[in-house]
Protein backbone atom coordinates (compact mmCIF):
# COMPACT_ATOMS: atom_id res chain seq x y z
CA UNK A 1 0.00 0.00 0.00
CA UNK A 2 0.90 3.50 0.04
CA UNK A 3 1.21 5.20 3.36
CA UNK A 4 0.77 9.06 3.29
CA UNK A 5 1.56 10.77 6.90
CA UNK A 6 1.61 14.39 7.79
CA UNK A 7 3.69 16.03 10.35
CA UNK A 8 1.16 18.02 12.67
CA UNK A 9 3.32 20.73 14.28
CA UNK A 10 3.81 24.35 15.52
CA UNK A 11 4.69 25.89 12.31
CA UNK A 12 8.20 27.39 13.50
CA UNK A 13 9.59 26.77 9.77
CA UNK A 14 10.05 30.61 9.45
CA UNK A 15 12.45 31.61 12.74
CA UNK A 16 14.81 29.67 10.87
CA UNK A 17 15.13 32.18 7.90
CA UNK A 18 14.41 34.65 10.73
CA UNK A 19 11.25 35.74 10.65
CA UNK A 20 9.32 35.96 14.08
CA UNK A 21 5.78 34.16 14.11
CA UNK A 22 3.97 33.88 17.31
CA UNK A 23 2.85 30.46 18.87
CA UNK A 24 -0.85 31.36 17.46
CA UNK A 25 -0.15 32.08 14.45
CA UNK A 26 2.43 28.93 14.03
CA UNK A 27 -0.72 27.07 15.13
CA UNK A 28 -2.99 28.63 12.81
CA UNK A 29 -1.25 27.75 9.71
CA UNK A 30 -0.67 24.39 11.20
CA UNK A 31 -4.81 24.03 11.48
CA UNK A 32 -5.65 25.67 8.34
CA UNK A 33 -3.18 22.98 6.66
CA UNK A 34 -5.05 20.50 8.50
CA UNK A 35 -7.96 21.21 8.28
CA UNK A 36 -7.33 20.87 4.12
CA UNK A 37 -6.10 17.66 4.59
CA UNK A 38 -8.88 15.98 6.00
CA UNK A 39 -11.24 16.98 3.78
CA UNK A 40 -8.71 15.93 0.76
CA UNK A 41 -8.50 12.40 2.02
CA UNK A 42 -12.26 12.44 2.71
CA UNK A 43 -13.07 13.67 -1.11
CA UNK A 44 -10.63 10.64 -2.14
CA UNK A 45 -11.48 8.08 0.98
CA UNK A 46 -8.36 7.55 2.21
CA UNK A 47 -6.95 7.23 5.83
CA UNK A 48 -3.15 8.13 6.67
CA UNK A 49 -1.24 8.42 9.61
CA UNK A 50 -0.93 12.37 11.59
CA UNK A 51 2.13 12.78 13.60
CA UNK A 52 1.37 15.40 15.81
CA UNK A 53 3.36 16.97 18.70
CA UNK A 54 1.83 17.11 22.03
CA UNK A 55 2.18 20.97 22.18
CA UNK A 56 0.17 21.16 19.24
CA UNK A 57 -2.57 18.39 20.30
CA UNK A 58 -3.26 19.90 23.81
CA UNK A 59 -3.66 23.61 22.16
CA UNK A 60 -6.03 22.04 19.39
CA UNK A 61 -7.78 18.90 20.82
CA UNK A 62 -10.76 19.61 18.67
CA UNK A 63 -8.40 18.98 15.55
CA UNK A 64 -7.27 15.78 17.26
CA UNK A 65 -10.68 14.46 17.53
CA UNK A 66 -11.29 15.17 13.82
CA UNK A 67 -8.37 13.06 12.61
CA UNK A 68 -9.49 10.30 15.01
CA UNK A 69 -13.27 10.67 13.70
CA UNK A 70 -12.33 10.28 10.38
CA UNK A 71 -10.40 6.92 11.20
CA UNK A 72 -6.90 8.20 10.82
CA UNK A 73 -3.93 7.01 12.71
CA UNK A 74 -2.83 9.35 15.42
CA UNK A 75 1.28 9.11 16.20
CA UNK A 76 3.93 11.27 18.08
CA UNK A 77 5.85 14.10 16.66
CA UNK A 78 7.55 14.77 20.44
CA UNK A 79 6.54 17.28 22.67
CA UNK A 80 7.65 19.80 20.70
CA UNK A 81 8.87 20.85 17.64
CA UNK A 82 11.77 22.84 18.21
CA UNK A 83 13.47 20.96 21.07
CA UNK A 84 13.49 17.36 22.63
CA UNK A 85 14.35 15.81 25.73
CA UNK A 86 14.16 12.06 26.04
CA UNK A 87 11.41 12.35 28.69
CA UNK A 88 9.55 14.01 25.77
CA UNK A 89 8.72 10.14 24.39
CA UNK A 90 6.76 9.10 26.86
CA UNK A 91 4.97 12.35 27.95
CA UNK A 92 4.10 12.71 24.04
CA UNK A 93 2.29 9.43 24.21
CA UNK A 94 0.33 9.74 27.17
CA UNK A 95 -0.72 13.27 26.52
CA UNK A 96 -2.03 12.56 22.98
CA UNK A 97 -3.24 9.27 23.99
CA UNK A 98 -5.48 11.24 26.79
CA UNK A 99 -6.53 13.79 24.01
CA UNK A 100 -7.95 11.30 21.76
CA UNK A 101 -9.00 8.52 23.45
CA UNK A 102 -6.99 6.25 21.21
CA UNK A 103 -3.56 4.20 21.27
CA UNK A 104 -0.43 5.92 20.11
CA UNK A 105 2.38 3.10 18.67
CA UNK A 106 4.06 5.37 16.30
CA UNK A 107 7.07 8.03 16.41
CA UNK A 108 8.62 10.44 14.37
CA UNK A 109 11.43 12.82 15.39
CA UNK A 110 11.35 16.56 14.06
CA UNK A 111 13.48 16.75 11.17
CA UNK A 112 14.05 13.36 10.83
CA UNK A 113 16.86 13.60 13.42
CA UNK A 114 17.84 10.34 15.25
CA UNK A 115 16.36 8.99 18.22
CA UNK A 116 17.29 6.53 20.86
CA UNK A 117 15.33 3.24 19.76
CA UNK A 118 16.08 1.83 23.18
CA UNK A 119 14.25 4.23 25.36
CA UNK A 120 11.75 4.47 22.43
CA UNK A 121 10.74 1.17 22.91
CA UNK A 122 10.71 1.43 27.14
CA UNK A 123 7.73 4.17 26.32
CA UNK A 124 5.64 1.99 24.62
CA UNK A 125 6.26 2.47 20.85
CA UNK A 126 6.34 -0.33 18.46
CA UNK A 127 7.58 1.86 15.20
CA UNK A 128 10.13 4.56 14.26
CA UNK A 129 9.36 6.25 10.99
CA UNK A 130 11.96 9.16 11.72
CA UNK A 131 14.71 8.15 8.72
CA UNK A 132 15.00 9.95 5.49
CA UNK A 133 17.86 7.57 3.89
CA UNK A 134 19.66 10.48 2.11
CA UNK A 135 22.37 12.69 2.16
CA UNK A 136 21.02 16.36 3.10
CA UNK A 137 24.09 18.20 3.53
CA UNK A 138 24.19 20.29 7.04
CA UNK A 139 21.14 17.85 8.05
CA UNK A 140 21.59 14.61 7.80
CA UNK A 141 23.76 11.78 6.37
CA UNK A 142 21.75 8.23 6.18
CA UNK A 143 23.29 6.67 3.68
CA UNK A 144 24.24 3.44 5.64
CA UNK A 145 20.76 3.07 6.55
CA UNK A 146 18.76 0.59 4.73
CA UNK A 147 16.30 1.99 1.89
CA UNK A 148 13.08 -0.05 3.26
CA UNK A 149 11.63 -1.07 6.23
CA UNK A 150 13.91 -3.49 8.90
CA UNK A 151 13.46 -4.13 12.56
CA UNK A 152 15.87 -2.48 15.03
CA UNK A 153 16.38 -3.20 18.63
CA UNK A 154 13.33 -4.62 19.03
CA UNK A 155 11.28 -1.34 16.54
CA UNK A 156 10.18 -1.72 13.64
CA UNK A 157 12.23 0.91 11.58
CA UNK A 158 10.41 2.36 8.31
CA UNK A 159 12.31 5.09 6.48
CA UNK A 160 11.17 7.54 4.25
CA UNK A 161 10.76 6.22 0.83
CA UNK A 162 13.47 6.56 -1.69
CA UNK A 163 13.84 5.40 -4.86
CA UNK A 164 16.05 2.25 -5.89
CA UNK A 165 19.58 2.69 -6.26
CA UNK A 166 20.59 6.60 -6.61
CA UNK A 167 17.92 6.94 -3.96
CA UNK A 168 16.58 9.92 -4.77
CA UNK A 169 13.73 11.03 -2.06
CA UNK A 170 9.88 10.56 -2.35
CA UNK A 171 9.32 12.94 0.24
CA UNK A 172 7.36 16.42 0.40
CA UNK A 173 9.87 18.60 -1.00
CA UNK A 174 10.09 16.48 -4.38
CA UNK A 175 6.51 17.04 -4.60
CA UNK A 176 6.92 21.10 -4.62
CA UNK A 177 9.53 21.19 -6.90
CA UNK A 178 9.69 18.40 -9.61
CA UNK A 179 7.60 17.77 -12.45
CA UNK A 180 4.87 15.30 -11.44
CA UNK A 181 5.20 13.43 -14.12
CA UNK A 182 8.45 12.62 -13.08
CA UNK A 183 7.34 12.64 -9.37
CA UNK A 184 4.72 9.72 -10.62
CA UNK A 185 6.85 7.47 -12.51
CA UNK A 186 9.80 7.47 -10.18
CA UNK A 187 6.97 6.58 -7.14
CA UNK A 188 5.66 3.69 -9.20
CA UNK A 189 8.58 2.50 -10.39
CA UNK A 190 9.75 2.20 -6.30
CA UNK A 191 6.42 1.08 -5.33
CA UNK A 192 6.04 -2.04 -8.30
CA UNK A 193 10.25 -2.68 -6.22
CA UNK A 194 9.35 -2.45 -2.84
CA UNK A 195 5.92 -2.84 -2.65
CA UNK A 196 4.77 0.26 -0.31
CA UNK A 197 5.55 3.52 -0.27
CA UNK A 198 5.87 6.03 2.88
CA UNK A 199 5.59 9.61 1.72
CA UNK A 200 5.33 12.33 4.29
CA UNK A 201 4.36 16.00 4.20
CA UNK A 202 3.11 18.85 6.56
CA UNK A 203 -0.26 20.71 6.48
CA UNK A 204 1.66 24.14 6.21
CA UNK A 205 2.61 23.11 2.75
CA UNK A 206 -0.89 22.75 1.56
CA UNK A 207 -1.20 26.86 2.69
CA UNK A 208 -0.29 29.81 0.96
CA UNK A 209 3.32 30.22 1.86
CA UNK A 210 4.34 33.31 0.65
CA UNK A 211 7.93 34.70 0.70
CA UNK A 212 7.15 38.46 1.74
CA UNK A 213 5.09 37.04 4.87
CA UNK A 214 7.06 34.12 5.76
CA UNK A 215 10.67 34.17 4.07
CA UNK A 216 10.72 31.29 3.37
CA UNK A 217 12.78 30.32 0.24
CA UNK A 218 10.76 29.67 -3.03
CA UNK A 219 11.86 26.25 -3.41
CA UNK A 220 9.88 25.49 -0.41
CA UNK A 221 7.21 28.00 -1.54
CA UNK A 222 6.86 26.51 -4.76
CA UNK A 223 3.52 24.91 -5.92
CA UNK A 224 2.09 25.48 -2.03
CA UNK A 225 -1.10 25.66 -1.36
CA UNK A 226 -4.25 25.21 -3.92
CA UNK A 227 -1.72 24.28 -6.63
CA UNK A 228 0.04 21.72 -3.69
CA UNK A 229 -3.76 20.21 -3.02
CA UNK A 230 -3.94 19.39 -6.76
CA UNK A 231 -0.52 17.41 -6.85
CA UNK A 232 -1.47 15.43 -3.92
CA UNK A 233 -5.00 14.71 -5.45
CA UNK A 234 -3.50 14.03 -8.91
CA UNK A 235 -1.02 11.60 -7.31
CA UNK A 236 -3.68 9.81 -5.29
CA UNK A 237 -5.93 9.42 -8.18
CA UNK A 238 -3.43 8.14 -10.16
CA UNK A 239 -2.57 5.66 -7.90
CA UNK A 240 -5.76 4.69 -7.31
CA UNK A 241 -6.66 4.12 -11.25
CA UNK A 242 -3.69 1.38 -11.20
CA UNK A 243 -4.97 -0.38 -8.42
CA UNK A 244 -3.03 0.70 -5.53
CA UNK A 245 -4.29 0.89 -1.82
CA UNK A 246 -3.51 3.32 0.62
CA UNK A 247 -3.28 2.59 4.55
CA UNK A 248 -2.06 3.83 7.55
CA UNK A 249 1.60 2.97 9.25
CA UNK A 250 0.13 0.78 11.97
CA UNK A 251 -2.16 -1.13 8.85
CA UNK A 252 1.45 -1.77 7.50
CA UNK A 253 3.02 -2.84 10.34
CA UNK A 254 0.57 -5.27 11.31
CA UNK A 255 1.17 -7.01 8.36
CA UNK A 256 4.95 -6.88 8.47
CA UNK A 257 4.80 -8.59 11.83
CA UNK A 258 3.44 -11.25 9.83
CA UNK A 259 6.39 -11.57 8.02
CA UNK A 260 8.70 -11.26 11.45
CA UNK A 261 6.88 -14.26 12.93
CA UNK A 262 8.00 -16.24 10.13
CA UNK A 263 11.76 -15.72 10.69
CA UNK A 264 11.01 -16.41 14.48
CA UNK A 265 11.53 -12.65 15.62
CA UNK A 266 14.75 -12.11 14.54
CA UNK A 267 16.51 -8.53 14.51
CA UNK A 268 18.41 -8.81 11.74
CA UNK A 269 16.81 -6.94 9.13
CA UNK A 270 19.28 -8.62 6.53
CA UNK A 271 17.43 -11.77 6.57
CA UNK A 272 14.14 -9.87 6.55
CA UNK A 273 14.59 -7.54 3.41
CA UNK A 274 15.84 -10.52 1.97
CA UNK A 275 12.47 -12.64 2.64
CA UNK A 276 10.50 -9.86 1.48
CA UNK A 277 11.97 -7.19 -1.20
CA UNK A 278 14.65 -9.46 -2.80
CA UNK A 279 18.91 -8.29 -2.43
CA UNK A 280 19.06 -5.25 -5.29
CA UNK A 281 18.66 -1.37 -4.21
Amino acid sequence: MILLSFDVEEFDLPLEYGKQLSFSEQLSVSTKGTLIILDLLKKVNIKATFFVTANYAVSQPQIISMIVKDGHELASHGYYHSKFADAHLLESKLALERISGSLVKGFRMARMMPVDLLKLKQSGYTYNSSINPIWIPGRYNNLNKPRIWFFEKGIFQLPSSVSPLIRFPLFWLSFHIMPMQFIKWLSFRTYKKDKYLNIYFHPWEFTDLTHEKFGIPYYISKNSGDAFVLRIQNFILSAQKKGIEFGTIDQFFDKISVIKQIVNNTDDFKEIENLSHGNEG
